[in-house]
């Protein structure tokens, strides 16, 4: 299921998305403070990954728009947890337990940032794009 050409799509897609989410940090915070940039680049990459998906992924989807971008919001929100909490699971009760302490919170948080990837895929594909 994950292994097809829609799928290598969403990942390229998505890579573009994190790339314009991270450059655009740096071009808001010559006007805004840091915390503000975050945010305002977080927004930005979020609105360029479900142009690129609507536009290149799902294609065929059949969703009224304003489903899609509410399913869209409520699949990242829910990706953000998983990275969140995954992340701190990793980091201060897994690992710890089975004694890795080198490169910790890094393999955390890539493991975090790596499994809403599928579950992201998913959502947006039976939830935000879904074809009727």
């Amino acid at each position: 299921m994950f292994m097809n050409k829609q799928f290598i799509i969403f990942l390229v897609t998505g890579g573009t998305a994190a790339a314009v989410n991270f450059f655009s940090r740096i071009l808001y915070n010559q006007w805004t403070n840091f915390s503000t940039a975050v945010i305002l680049a977080y927004i930005t990459g979020m609105v360029t990954a479900f142009l690129l998906a609507k536009a290149f992924v799902f294609k065929e989807s059949t969703q009224p728009l304003k489903h899609s971008i509410l399913f869209f919001v409520l699949v990242n929100v829910v990706a953000v947890l998983q990275t969140y909490f995954i992340s701190l699971g990793m980091a201060y009760y897994l690992l710890p337990a089975l004694n890795i302490t080198l490169l910790a919170k890094e393999i955390s948080h890539a493991v975090g940032v790596v499994v809403p990837v599928f579950t992201s895929y998913l959502g947006h594909r039976h939830l935000s794009f879904r074809e009727k």
